[in-house]
């Protein structure tokens, strides 16, 4: 069980809906049981596509620039600071409205996994 994570050593990875995903505790590979976190990455200008989790819930933690959250029928400027929960089921992207890249602590319970991502564009 690996308890400890250096950034420099986590490789990136693109998920389902296009960000660039570093997975920073994970279940799978730490040994940790309810939950996962992570630094997702959206370049300037770019979106991540429309999905949902059915089963797990999002906190989303803005590290840098700044973004619109589509959460639902609902748009929410974003910005470095700001936090938000993602319930399960509901709908969901990010877009990069900034000029720099767009950087988002995840954080995940149960962890995430690829299978509960569901595309919905």
């Amino acid at each position: 069980m690996i308890i400890k994570t250096s950034y420099r050593n986590v490789q990136a990875y693109i998920t389902k809906d296009g960000s660039t995903i570093r997975e920073l505790m994970n279940p799978e590979v730490h040994g940790n049981s309810a939950q996962s976190l992570a630094e997702a990455t959206v370049p300037a200008g770019n979106c991540t596509l429309l999905h949902r989790h059915n089963i797990t819930e999002e906190i989303y933690h803005i590290l840098s620039g700044s973004g619109i959250l589509r959460l639902g029928d609902v748009l929410i400027d974003l910005e470095k600071g700001d936090s938000v929960c993602i319930q399960p089921g509901t709908p969901h992207n990010i877009k990069n409205t900034g000029e720099k890249s767009l950087k988002i602590l995840c954080c995940c319970s149960p962890a995430y996994s690829h299978d509960d991502t569901e595309i919905i564009e």
